[in-house]
């Protein structure tokens, strides 16, 4: 019983952790992540996040520039569990421009939490989830499957979020906007 009310209290702190965090602005504004929003340019999140030219990974240049650029939250020293559940965000560029943001949850950070946890964390940003039988696609990032499998997605017309469980394991979140994500 001590056991369970102590996972049941570890699991409740990281979800107060991850909302106290999450500094998204504007409930079900599916265009932004935190101070990141679709349309931003490459020189502009590199400034915000402190990054170098060189650490811009050109993926291809024809029949588009697709460009992308990995961000790793600072993370406190000497913590056993991390201030920030975020491990990385890696940001793809089409022809200069953010249409498509991967988020990966530090694996300390959401330990012990449920799909239906996440779901509900991620909702009180972004609204209502759907949990449509699909899978979303990661056409340059060797570190996924070619897809994995949508736990939850929040949608409207031009951008969609997307949870899911990776296959090691891991949750995290790709964000698209459909209309540049359509491009070749």
């Amino acid at each position: 019983m001590k056991t369970a009310m102590h996972a049941l209290g570890v699991s409740a702190l990281t979800i107060v952790l991850i909302l106290s965090l999450a500094s998204l602005t504007h409930a079900q504004d599916l265009s932004r992540y935190r101070n990141f929003s679709f349309g931003m340019t490459l020189a502009d999140i590199s400034t915000q996040i402190g990054s170098r030219p060189g650490d811009v990974k050109l993926i291809h240049e024809r029949p588009a520039l697709i460009q992308e650029l990995t961000w790793w939250p600072p993370q406190p020293f000497g913590s056993s569990r991390p201030a920030e559940p975020v491990g990385q965000v890696r940001f793809s560029f089409y022809n200069g421009e953010l249409h498509r943001m991967l988020v990966t949850y530090d694996d300390t950070a959401v330990k012990g939490l449920t799909d239906d946890d996440m779901i509900r964390v991620v909702s009180t940003k972004y609204g209502t989830a759907t949990r449509p039988v699909a899978d979303v696609n990661f056409p340059t990032n060797p570190s996924y499957h070619a897809t994995e499998k949508v736990i939850a997605r929040w949608d409207d017309s031009q951008y969609s979020v997307n949870l899911f469980r990776s296959s090691s394991g891991t949750f995290a979140i790709v964000m698209f906007s459909k209309q540049l994500d359509a491009r070749p």
